[in-house]
């Protein structure tokens, strides 16, 4: 299977699952997966939330935040994969001074 992504939307969300600021994302969702290149701009953040769908595994690509996941707080940056495992709480939050660029993958189950 090929994806594209050159092919799909940018979609710009603002205040996603209650965070703050905007991201921009390109989304790939099927059966199986869910697979998003994600830019959360400077002091954006994706708001707490259950991951209800799958394990979701978001590696970093550039910039530098922080994910809090059930209680537990871990720092990003690039080279870093955060993974916050079906049925847990998490949120992720860009830190610095530019965009947390990342790639998440969703594997639903």
């Amino acid at each position: 299977m090929l994806i594209d992504f050159n092919e799909l939307k940018d979609m710009t969300m603002p205040g996603m699952n209650g965070g703050t600021g905007t991201l921009a994302a390109r989304m790939f969702n099927n059966e199986k997966y869910r697979i998003i290149p994600t830019r959360i701009h400077k002091g954006g953040s994706i708001g707490k939330h259950t991951q209800d769908s799958g394990d979701d595994l978001n590696y970093i690509l550039s910039g530098t935040g922080k994910a809090i996941c059930d209680g537990q707080e871990e720092e990003l940056k690039a080279g870093v994969m955060h993974i916050c495992p079906q049925g847990s709480e998490h949120s992720i939050i860009n830190t610095g001074d530019e965009d947390l660029v990342m790639l998440t993958i969703v594997v639903k189950r």
